[in-house]
């Protein structure tokens, strides 16, 4: 484990008491911080994906520690954000809970795989029934499995992007409008995400635009495969003008690598291939025929948007660490509102703190809102569809890792426009 980040809260926390000394304020012992425990594969095959998220967790963490830190009912508290590595193991994820469940750590946030997503939210109802003076919440930023706000939905988990049928919804009424688009190949990472994917993908597909046809469906191991060049040339040779993937880090970089590098000239309708070294990896290639769906993408436009991207860089300036998004700042901006509602820490109070609450315009500038809702604990948000462009061209102002490529909005999308019914029966406390 690495704990520069609970290192460099503490250190945040005494700041803020020496900068409230400067200014006449009577200097109090520092209060113990609310942490938050981050479970992520930091090491291993997605290493880069877990470490990009824990970059933008411990901006939304300073972010709202440079302003105070949280209010609750015996005075002000920093938030902590302890790192915890999953090594991208279902397995191991589950046993670093366990050590931040033994820390008495009541947040634990974790995104970057479905499967392990539902691992814990099963490990955390088994044991907040067991324990009831210690139970913890999960703060989901990016797994997206329909299934865990559905028939898998638990009270004490709280997801913070649009899932998977959501970012669907969209992106299908993107291809529903391109008349050029008559064969579609889908690919996705063999676990519950992008099973999901691939089944729901073909259903909208089929809804929307019967007259397509399908000339692939294939699912591969995920983070095992190092040379998609044999399925490149399966989607090359099917003679597909669109490949749909859910694929995200290192299984999307590869697969739209290896499609430019055999020739296949085909349209991506991606979720991730705005970052991660996507856009660098897919070139010129992906000028007008890649597009990606997210819930805020940097030329967004307007200043509030502006402001907002140009502080991440300003934090964080080397162009291999621009990977921002408003889901996982909303995220700890909403915990920090609940905390203060509830007035403590006690899982069950912030909980209801967060159904139904609302992301006003306040740490975004006008540009992203939201609401929890509290039938499944589904947060409701825009999404935006985006094309890559070259950097430079009309509503491109801003590049993507320095590589001279950047994401125009195609679509903005309100959050009543991807609202999908849910079938959660939640237990609750």
């Amino acid at each position: 484990m690495r704990w520069s980040a609970l290192r460099f809260c503490r250190l945040a926390g005494l700041a803020l008491a020496a900068t409230l000394v400067g200014h006449g304020a009577v200097a109090q012992p520092a209060k113990e911080p609310v942490r938050i425990a981050l479970i992520e594969g930091l090491s291993g095959p997605f290493a880069n994906a877990g470490e990009a998220v824990f970059r933008n967790l411990l901006w939304a963490v300073e972010r709202v520690n440079a302003r105070g830190g949280v209010r609750l009912q015996d005075g002000a508290h920093p938030l902590e954000l302890v790192r915890l590595d999953s090594k991208g193991n279902t397995e191991e994820a589950l046993a670093m809970l366990r050590a931040a469940l033994d820390r008495r750590i009541v947040f634990v946030a974790q995104g970057n795989s479905s499967a392990t997503a539902a691992a814990i939210v099963a490990a955390l109802d088994r044991h907040n029934e067991r324990e009831p003076t210690r139970r913890a919440l999960f703060l989901n930023y990016s797994a997206v499995d329909t299934a865990l706000t559905n028939e898998k939905c638990s009270f004490w988990h709280f997801r913070f992007d649009a899932h998977a049928d959501m970012r669907l919804a969209a992106l299908t009424d993107a291809l529903r409008d391109d008349a050029s688009v008559k064969k579609v190949y889908l690919i996705g990472q063999d676990y519950s995400f992008g099973q999901q994917v691939l089944k729901q993908a073909r259903a909208m597909i089929q809804a929307k635009r019967p007259d397509i046809e399908f000339v692939g469906d294939e699912l591969h191991p995920m983070g095992r495969v190092k040379d998609f060049l044999p399925y490149a040339a399966k989607i090359r040779a099917s003679g597909a003008q669109a490949v749909l993937t859910g694929n995200w880090g290192n299984d999307l970089t590869l697969l739209v690598k290896a499609v430019r590098d055999a020739g296949a000239p085909v349209k991506f309708y991606t979720f991730y291939a705005n970052a991660l070294g996507a856009p660098a990896a897919i070139g010129d290639a992906g000028v007008g025929s890649v597009l990606a769906v997210a819930e805020w993408v940097p030329n967004l436009g307007g200043a509030g948007s502006d402001d907002f991207y140009q502080a991440f860089r300003q934090r964080f300036p080397d162009p291999r660490d621009d990977y921002v998004h408003a889901r996982m700042q909303s995220m700890i901006e909403m915990l920090a509102r609940a905390l203060e509602r509830a007035g403590t820490v006690d899982a069950v109070a912030v909980a209801r703190a967060l159904e139904g609450a609302k992301l006003d315009s306040q740490p975004f500038g006008g540009f992203h809102t939201g609401t929890m809702r509290a039938a499944d604990h589904q947060f409701q948000q825009p999404l935006v569809v985006s094309m890559m462009e070259k950097a430079g061209t009309s509503g491109v102002r801003f590049d993507v890792e320095g590589s001279g490529y950047g994401f125009r909005v195609v679509r903005r999308l309100a959050p009543s426009e991807v609202e999908q019914p849910t079938t959660c029966q939640m237990a609750r406390p």
